[in-house]
């Protein structure tokens, strides 16, 4: 626990100015409260026994001239602290976000969205609790509790030396809160992101459980992790109010033995009427501070469980990008050697002896059954995926030997599932490396697309909101605007993954018009569900089982008469069904 606090203490560094000030407040603060505590005794002993009406005079001035300053410090106190924790929640969410953009392909097969939302929310700001507003608490009470064990040593030493001998029990107890806080912490944080996977399931698949009368299992399923969650967060509860009433009573304890012996001192003539109200005044505020430390110990291993779950992602391995190469535009010659790739948990690998050569300037078309290794295969050329054997080569260099942006730049690819941002539609077509481009290009990369029809007559044309993932727009009309993308970068190299495979006739035949416009002089390959679109393909590779079961042209292959013969012809009876 105390390494990754103090490695959350590192990140704090940063904001070092404000927390020197909200220190300061602290201390200013913890004096003002002693300084309060500190007056009772001549407050009583002036005011009630002396009757010394000059004391009374100013003593009301002194009071609130005390709890201006105190109040004054603790909004110094309250206002930096917030500074730094924001500030650190907001770096924490940043670099963690940064990190899962610089992760291998195989991560995002690990773990779902989802939990991913949950370390960029809430984790965040529990982090920013554990660092911040925990370390607020536990200092702030800490002074405050020094102060008042400081005028109660002035007010009488035996008494407080008697009552501190049980300072060790609190000690040992909060130890043992703080191991068992740490363990359901952890797991209420886990529970949560499941929670959160189940819900965006469910309701992203909405029209699906409504038609297969899913709901009632869906909700079964969610409610089970909700009650799972439920059982832990109580525990959580249960041991911080069992340890909170635990503590209250060791303070009742205190506070008798207090009353006990500092009647004694009173009749030894060593305690005044107004020392003893000295006491009791600084005991009475040790107790509220001593709760605060207790409650700030769900806070504090809150915060350490994200932490380290934070922590295990920026603590993964990035991408390997080890490459020197230069590479300004390449020739688009892709040569798969003897490929070999399998994914962590497999039994079978998805890839296995996998070998041909795509050449500039023609399209190689990838078929076969749903799971035979297609997309798998062209995830290997961005790296999105590293090859456990053999070796995938772009100019006849292995891919490693590029630096991983160089690679990337050379490549365009537009899949079955169009993922467009938030913003216009210019913005869209424009995006990342591409969003210096020129007004004209933009609107000729739209024309080239077959899509200037459909953007003309939207609202405000090119400046037009697309909506959260192109909401606003038809599947085939996002489809365009993906193949409007890929033209404006021009890149040598054209990956098309079951690019039509989800669109209408009328759809599928604009999008196939924009593609032969964007084909020509590049390396394409083309993964292809439906086997009309890929006929005219310069070569056919025919996926089976993660194997190269068949090779050549439209025509090699119905006249071999095998797999592609075969899915050729069920094809054919299906569209003429």
């Amino acid at each position: 626990m105390w390494a990754v606090y103090r490695r959350l203490i590192g990140l704090a560094r940063v904001y070092r100015p404000v927390l020197f000030v909200a220190a300061l407040s602290m201390v200013v603060e913890a004096g003002a409260a002693g300084a309060f505590a500190w007056l009772t005794k001549p407050m009583v002993d002036e005011t009630f026994v002396q009757k010394n009406q000059q004391f009374g005079l100013w003593l009301p001035l002194v009071i609130i001239a005390i709890f201006v300053v105190r109040g004054a410090a603790g909004y110094a106190t309250d206002l930096n602290m917030a500074k730094a924790a924001r500030g650190i929640a907001r770096d924490m969410r940043v670099a963690v976000m940064d990190k899962y953009l610089r992760l291998p392909g195989l991560r995002f097969d690990t773990e779902p969205v989802p939990s991913m939302l949950v370390r960029l929310g809430s984790d965040s700001d529990q982090l920013a609790q554990a660092v911040i507003d925990s370390g607020k608490v536990m200092i702030q009470q800490t002074l405050q509790a020094l102060a008042m064990v400081a005028i109660m040593l002035y007010a009488s030493w035996r008494v407080t030396l008697a009552v501190l001998l049980l300072g060790p029990l609190v000690a040992w107890m909060m130890d043992k809160v703080g191991r068992r806080y740490r363990r359901y912490g952890h797991l209420v944080q886990e529970t949560s992101a499941q929670l959160m996977q189940a819900a965006d399931q469910a309701l992203s698949g909405q029209q699906e459980v409504k038609v297969y009368g899913a709901r009632k299992a869906e909700m079964e399923r969610y409610g089970a992790l909700a009650n799972h969650n439920l059982k832990l967060a109580l525990k959580v509860e249960s041991t911080r109010g069992l340890f909170s009433g635990v503590v209250q009573v060791t303070a009742a304890i205190c506070l008798a033995v207090l009353l006990l012996l500092a009647g004694r001192e009173a009749a030894a003539g060593r305690l005044s009427a107004g020392g003893f109200v000295q006491l009791m005044m600084s005991m009475m505020a040790i107790i509220p501070a001593l709760k605060q430390l207790t409650n700030v110990q769900g806070m504090l291993h809150r915060g350490i469980a994200s932490a380290e779950r934070l922590f295990v992602i920026l603590d993964a391995p990035d991408e390997v990008d080890a490459g020197t190469r230069p590479l300004d535009r390449s020739a688009g010659l892709i040569e798969f050697r003897d490929v070999r790739m399998q994914y962590e948990g497999r039994e079978t690998p998805a890839l296995d002896g996998i070998s041909f050569t795509a050449r500039p300037g023609t399209v190689t078309a990838l078929v076969g059954r749903s799971g035979s290794g297609k997309s798998s295969l062209v995830k290997l050329i961005p790296r999105f995926y590293e090859p456990g054997e053999g070796q995938v080569l772009l100019d006849g260099h292995p891919l490693s030997e590029y630096r991983l942006a160089d690679l990337r730049r050379q490549i365009a690819m537009v899949g079955q599932q169009v993922m467009l941002f938030d913003g216009s539609v210019a913005a869209n077509v424009a995006y990342g490396e591409l969003r210096e481009a020129d007004t004209a290009a933009v609107a000729q990369a739209v024309r080239a697309a077959n899509a200037m029809e459909f953007v003309e007559r939207l609202p405000e044309g090119m400046a037009s909101q697309v909506g959260t993932k192109g909401g606003a727009l038809s599947g085939g009309q996002r489809q365009r605007l993906a193949i409007a993308r890929a033209v404006l970068k021009d890149a040598p190299i054209l990956i098309l993954d079951e690019a039509t495979a989800a669109l209408d006739n009328a759809s599928e035949r604009l999008v196939q018009e924009a593609l032969t416009q964007l084909m020509p002089d590049r390396t394409t390959l083309v993964v292809a569900h439906r086997l009309s679109t890929v006929e005219h393909a310069d070569q056919i590779l025919v996926l089976d089982e993660g194997r190269i079961a068949e090779q050549g042209s439209h025509a090699e292959l119905l006249a071999r008469d095998g797999i592609y013969a075969q899915l050729h012809r069920m094809q054919f009876r299906e569209s003429g069904a």
